[in-house]
């Protein structure tokens, strides 16, 4: 089963951390990461670029509506995610449990619904 990661951060919590403390967590999570890749479970991750630098798009009455980030009025913003395979669901939630984010910010945990539709190369 695949599972999304979505990693979510508090910038303000972010930025009460030192910078050895952020540059810990973020070795921490390459660490786990490459244990994912080598196990076979860890397919595709990579961050966000900055909130601030994003639009929502839609169209409205056949009118093209473009908005600049940030969006949400929460405090937590979208800055990452993983791909991952794994056998069930606990491992995912295990997964998503030991990254070193969740310790300051939530992880969401989505199962990702498989269609019958042409794949895409894995770009790594």
């Amino acid at each position: 089963m695949k599972y999304l990661l979505m990693i979510y951060e508090n910038a303000e919590v972010w930025g009460r951390l030192s910078e050895q403390e952020r540059d810990a967590m973020n070795s921490e999570g390459g660490r786990l990461w490459q244990e994912l890749v080598a196990s076979g479970e860890g397919i595709f991750a990579e961050p966000l670029a900055d909130p601030a630098d994003s639009h929502i798009v839609r169209v409205l009455n056949g009118e093209r509506v473009i908005t600049d980030g940030p969006f949400a009025e929460a405090k937590e913003q979208f800055v990452g995610f993983l791909v991952i395979e794994v056998a069930s669901e606990e491992r995912a939630v295990e997964i998503a449990a030991s990254w070193p984010n969740a310790r300051y910010s939530p992880l969401e945990v989505r199962l990702i619904r498989v269609f019958n539709a042409p794949q895409v190369p894995n770009p790594a």
